[in-house]
């Protein structure tokens, strides 16, 4: 079975995507604060105005805005850390995948919420997009089979295995049903942006050919002869004497 080889990731490469990275997070989290500064002028109408409300369907678009929206400043002080460090992690890989992402664990997160919780709650705040994140770096690396990726998500899931106490139900004075929802959404998006074009690292993908016995490459189906195929003599060399004896009898009838 003839395969390929995957070639190492270009480390350029690699840089140029977590320095893309970097300045998407930065820019994200510039954002949340600035729309908490308005929130905060505005003494949090925007937290009444946007935030999910369960069950109304005239509310169901606040989904997409929540994530944006906090309580207070500790609210956002205290999801701001860690939503810019699994952010990163996400995102360094491709910023195309980690906008696909983001918009997957704000939709499962938000409709968990929408679904699920009790009536006359207001929810806000990016914690379930955060867990979606983590859940998105612990597996990642798992189904691309990349030894750097599963590093990461080895090392953060052991660091940070803590927060899912958050996300058990019934959690009380927390969303845990926006952490639950947000990290299922992380570790579907695990799956459904893995990297399609490689297997793991060092693993050959077959290209449904077949070997001949002398190093050659026979297309998949191609019939192989069971017996060796006849000698014959090569072209242009000369007849031994006794071959020829033989031929001028044969033309004398003899």
């Amino acid at each position: 079975m003839a395969r390929a080889q995957r070639t190492d990731p270009d480390p350029a490469r690699m840089i140029a995507e977590a320095r893309r990275a970097f300045f998407v997070m930065f820019f994200l989290l510039c954002a949340v604060w600035a729309v908490q500064l308005v929130n905060w002028v505005g003494d949090y109408g925007l937290t009444l105005d946007f935030g999910i409300r369960s069950h109304r369907v005239e509310r169901l678009p606040d989904v997409l805005a929540a994530p944006f929206l906090h309580v207070n400043w500790q609210h956002l002080e205290g999801n701001s850390g860690p939503l810019f460090v699994f952010g990163f992690l996400a995102a360094y890989r491709g910023v195309k995948k980690f906008l696909g992402l983001t918009l997957l664990v704000v939709v499962t997160s938000g409709a968990a919420v929408w679904l699920f919780e009790r009536e006359g709650v207001v929810t806000v705040g990016a914690s379930g997009v955060i867990y979606g994140y983590f859940g998105y770096v612990v597996l990642r690396g798992l189904i691309d089979r990349n030894l750097i990726d599963s590093l990461i998500g080895l090392v953060m899931g052991a660091s940070f295995a803590y927060i899912l106490t958050t996300a058990v139900p019934g959690t009380p004075g927390v969303s845990w049903l926006g952490h639950l929802g947000g990290l299922v959404g992380g570790l579907a998006g695990a799956w459904v942006f893995r990297d399609r074009g490689h297997r793991g690292h060092g693993e050959g993908i077959g290209l449904g050919t077949h070997g001949d016995h002398d190093g050659g490459v026979r297309p998949a189906g191609a019939a192989v002869p069971s017996q060796p195929p006849a000698v014959r003599p090569a072209a242009g060399l000369p007849e031994s004497p006794r071959a020829a004896l033989l031929k001028e009898l044969d033309d004398l009838g003899l």
